[in-house]
């Protein structure tokens, strides 16, 4: 059985989404129960972990709703990618393993924008129709730029093999360092295993898997020797180039108020010239916040920030934070490359964020 939720929750979710509406969203909503099997792959690999999945006979596998962005896209690209704002409320379902006291079903109230006349304007209204929200609880914003380092990456001299691998991880930091630091020789793979995969790319020999134990895993003797070659490949590619490899190491610990952050990115931008576009969006962006009476001189900007959060975002990121021990009790970003994904050939520049109406109304204290 379903228990009511407490007034207060749904006072603060009504609210919330009586605000969006009047900022002229339209009101939409999602099936609860959605085709896994697509969607699974955008959310990434936190998302993917934690989800309720199941089997329908006729549908095939299917999850409870993670979260709302996925599906409003894909029904708003399968209706055409003009300009549109949509608001939702309802509960989404995440897995808790290891964490109890959250609740693995709990409301979400949020905002999406798809506009493709203006795109850091857009970011910085939906920004700061957040912070206008949520003022009275003196929360702790952050913001970073997921695009910056994307551009970075893909600026770097090495092989597209390579480039694919840290673009790929990107949102999974510790595998993006172990990974930049075997590409640029800080941490080069042992001898020893060298030989063995230059020994499995001859074609895996029987007697060696044989010799390993009881065939593990979905991957045949030949996809094995085949993966085995590429490694080896990459094993005999030069390291990137140390002032490269340090350009990256300095931006993934780039963390200061966004105009100071700002300035650092100007003077690296003439050794890294692939990341100008995105740095020119940064600052206009600024400018906007700043239009909307954002104090960008002390707003903290981290580029690192959310790769850890939902893998279709791709450019603008943030959130804003209680006490320690709480989740954020807001976050979004843009997710330009999701509605091409969703588009079959179209897409517009898009971005949103959620709200938890439960944290709100506890850090309220109503009851």
């Amino acid at each position: 059985m379903t228990l009511p939720l407490k007034p207060a929750i749904r006072a603060e979710a009504e609210r919330l989404f009586a605000a969006f509406q009047s900022s002229g969203a339209v009101p939409v909503d999602a099936d609860i129960l959605l085709p896994a099997e697509t969607l699974l792959d955008l959310y990434g690999e936190d998302i993917r972990a934690r989800a309720y999945v199941t089997h329908d006979p006729l549908r095939g596998e299917m999850m409870l709703r993670p979260d709302f962005t996925v599906p409003v896209v894909q029904a708003h690209m399968a209706g055409g990618a003009d300009p549109a704002r949509y608001c939702y409320l309802g509960e989404v379902f995440r897995q808790q393993d290891g964490r109890p006291n959250r609740p693995s079903e709990y409301l979400q109230v949020g905002f999406e924008l798809f506009d493709r006349s203006a795109p850091e304007a857009a970011d910085a209204e939906v920004f700061a129709l957040f912070a206008r929200l949520l003022a009275d609880l003196s929360l702790r914003p952050a913001t970073g730029d997921i695009g910056i380092l994307m551009a970075a990456v893909r600026g770097v001299t090495t092989t597209p093999r390579r480039k694919a691998a840290l673009l790929r991880h990107i949102w999974r930091p510790r595998r993006f360092r172990a990974l930049l630091d075997r590409f640029s020789g800080r941490a080069p793979v042992p001898p020893h295993r060298v030989k063995l995969l230059e020994t499995l790319a001859k074609g895996a020999p029987a007697d060696l898997i044989s010799a390993a134990g009881t065939f593990v895993g979905l991957r045949r003797p030949d996809e094995i020797a085949t993966r085995a070659a590429a490694l080896v490949e990459d094993a005999d590619s030069p390291p990137i180039a140390a002032p490269e490899a340090a350009l990256l190491y300095d931006l993934l610990s780039l963390e200061a108020p966004a105009m100071a952050a700002l300035t650092h990115l100007r003077g690296i931008t003439p050794l890294m010239p692939t990341i100008a576009p995105t740095v020119d969006r940064f600052a206009a962006r600024l400018d906007a916040l700043a239009a909307h009476g954002i104090g960008v001189a002390t707003l903290p900007f981290a580029a690192s920030h959310g790769r850890t959060s939902l893998e279709y975002y791709d450019g603008f990121v943030f959130s804003f934070h209680g006490p320690a021990d709480l989740p954020p009790v807001a976050s979004g970003g843009r997710y330009d490359a999701l509605t091409a994904v969703l588009g079959q050939g179209q897409s517009i520049p898009a971005v949103g964020g959620v709200i938890r109406p439960e944290l709100v109304a506890r850090l309220r204290g109503t009851p």
